[in-house]
């Protein structure tokens, strides 16, 4: 693991937007596996700001999103679909037809993740894949449990990610209790993933990441069996890594 350490928030926030500026300037066709929440919101405000000085070109670009509640349709505005149109595609050159999240209004799980597989499969693959982190160690929605999940499936959402996510809802009982989210395994597939993580209350959760044991009670963790990957994290969410 490569680890990048960064002032605060903005200096993450432009750090990992370099990362992803450079992929999309080598490789104009690539594949970018995306990710939502609130971390990567200055990131993608950066490459959205590249675009218009004219540095970036994403009419080539395929992407595919990590996740998405289940039952929520694309036009529902707490849908990851909706929120990557707000924070990014509406605002870059990107084909709409070549950005993908997991179809939550497709009420068949089998089918929805099978397709999901099969989108990401016919790309060849994902090269670069953004990633937060969640307080429990989350990535995508793989939630601590007892075996590592190789692809995209359906998962019970933990009370934890509940109350994380409870927020952006009017009421709690508005949050879904379910969400279609790529595997460890598709993940692990990527060719390079980025993990962004700000904040003092990640710092615990980071550290287990980097130094602890490969288990899957922390999802993330299994990334220190990647061979490429880059975190780009903020001094507060480093104040208990030791490098």
């Amino acid at each position: 693991m490569k680890v990048i350490k960064t002032k605060d928030y903005a200096d993450m926030s432009r750090k990992a937007a370099n990362i992803i500026s450079a992929q999309i300037i080598l490789k104009p066709d690539s594949v970018l596996g995306l990710a939502t929440g609130s971390t990567p919101v200055g990131t993608y405000e950066e490459l959205t700001k590249r675009y218009n000085q004219g540095d970036l070109d994403f009419s080539k670009i395929l992407s595919v999103n990590l996740d998405e509640y289940r039952g929520l349709d694309a036009s529902n505005d707490q849908s990851y679909h909706y929120f990557m149109n707000e924070h990014l595609f509406k605002n870059v050159n990107i084909d709409k037809a070549n950005t993908h999240v997991p179809d939550g209004s497709e009420p068949d799980s089998d089918k929805a993740c099978a397709d999901y597989e099969e989108i990401i499969r016919s790309y060849g693959g994902i090269d670069l894949q953004l990633l937060g982190l969640g307080h429990n160690g989350h990535i995508g929605f793989n939630e601590p449990s007892d075996e590592f999940a190789k692809t995209t499936h359906c998962v019970d959402l933990t009370e934890s990610t509940i109350n994380t996510n409870k927020r952006f809802f009017e009421k709690e009982e508005d949050v879904p209790r379910q969400a279609y989210t790529m595997g460890i395994g598709t993940i692990m597939k990527a060719k390079a993933i980025l993990v962004v993580v700000s904040g003092e209350d990640k710092s615990a959760i980071l550290n287990e990441v980097i130094n602890g044991p490969i288990t899957p009670k922390v999802p993330a963790s299994v990334l220190q069996l990647h061979p490429n990957v880059t975190i780009v994290a903020d001094e507060a969410a480093l104040s208990k890594t030791t490098l």
